[in-house]
């Protein structure tokens, strides 16, 4: 190769990073195009090449940029529960974590009693006996909607069962279980397609795409896990840490 070939792709590459890169080389976190935040901590950090920079995770977040999912909260978490020699979970069972019960035998289960007491007007049932709620008026606080038929809307557990159960859950008795799947502090009444989207997800796996409620619904998250003593793994703590502060800028 001739030197002034050399010097040409020297030149080319010198080129090519730049066109890459931000001219702002005192960036401590990425935005890669997809919207995800990345500080020196996370594993693609020097991956991302094509990115917007910003000086801080609380900046990149409130610009609408989100954090990295962890690659599997629960397999991380039985990873680190084999090296120490424990066992963190057994087998999820839904059927072990008994909800929408009815306690005061008035023929409306927990569901259907949160429908009445959320609705913002009074509510008309499906039939005379005034078991079933038919329509309402529901504010969503994950989609910023409002909702009229009680069918298009999920109860969802803020803290899912299925992450209970891995965080600690799997060792409770039958009714501490049930007071957890029926706890109002648990509970709250949403777009049924944003609640299977969430599925069983932590914090660090899934916000509601209401910019507007996430720092409050961390916060409800993180209110029913210290309520019910649920163990969060090393991971899980720092991306939380991270949300908390981002939240304290705003």
């Amino acid at each position: 190769m001739t030197v002034r070939n050399s010097i040409l792709i020297f030149l080319l590459s010198i080129f090519a990073f730049s066109c890459s890169t931000p001219s702002d080389a005192n960036y401590v976190v990425k935005k890669s195009r997809s919207g995800i935040c990345h500080d020196s901590s996370s594993t693609y950090f020097d991956q991302t090449k094509s990115f917007e920079a910003f000086q801080s995770i609380e900046t990149c977040l409130n610009s609408g940029g989100r954090l990295p999912k962890a690659s599997s909260a629960y397999q991380q978490a039985e990873k680190e529960a084999l090296n120490e020699g424990r066992i963190f979970t057994g087998e999820y069972d839904r059927a072990d974590w008994p909800h929408w019960i009815d306690d005061d035998s008035d023929c409306q289960n927990t569901r259907h009693e949160m429908l009445i007491s959320a609705s913002s007007i009074p509510v008309e049932f499906k039939t005379d006996r005034g078991c079933q709620v038919a329509v309402g008026e529901w504010y969503d606080p994950y989609s910023g909607d409002t909702f009229t038929d009680s069918t298009t809307l999920d109860l969802d557990h803020i803290v899912p069962l299925k992450f209970a159960h891995g965080h600690g859950g799997d060792k409770w008795s039958r009714d501490k279980r049930k007071a957890f799947a029926n706890d109002p502090q648990n509970l709250l009444l949403v777009k049924a397609s944003l609640n299977r989207q969430k599925g069983a997800k932590g914090l660090d796996e899934w916000l509601p795409p209401n910019h507007a409620y996430r720092c409050k619904y961390i916060a409800k998250f993180m209110e029913v896990v210290d309520k019910y003593a649920l163990q969060l793994i090393p991971s899980e703590k720092r991306v939380i840490s991270k949300m908390h502060n981002a939240c304290k800028m705003k």
